[in-house]
């Protein structure tokens, strides 16, 4: 049977792998996708020898999961770094291989 769930992807500086993968983790996450990537966006493209490709993340996890990750991104982290984030919902087999939710 299919399950709604939230595909959260984040792209950021490859020096926040570690602090990264941490948190989505510690907020419930049971498994990630990790791409080093690059691209180009509204401050043009942003690659150099010395700072390395971006990263990717994806993660499937609850919305509430998601939502709990994208806060404490946007609290610790997008004032300082080049980093983005966005969501979207996904349709999954198998929801017992994804994020879930402790009981309240």
């Amino acid at each position: 049977m299919k399950a709604t769930l939230s595909k959260l992807t984040i792209v950021a500086e490859r020096l926040l792998k570690d602090p990264l993968l941490d948190l989505i983790k510690n907020e419930g996450a049971t498994g990630y996708t990790l791409a080093a990537v690059e691209g180009e966006g509204s401050r043009g493209v942003r690659a150099s020898d010395w700072e390395g490709r971006n990263i990717q993340i994806d993660t499937i996890v609850t919305p509430t999961i998601a939502d709990k990750i994208l806060d404490k991104l946007s609290a610790e982290y997008f004032d300082d770094f080049a980093i983005i984030a966005w969501v979207v919902d996904v349709k999954v087999l198998r929801r017992s291989k994804f994020a879930i939710e402790a009981a309240s």
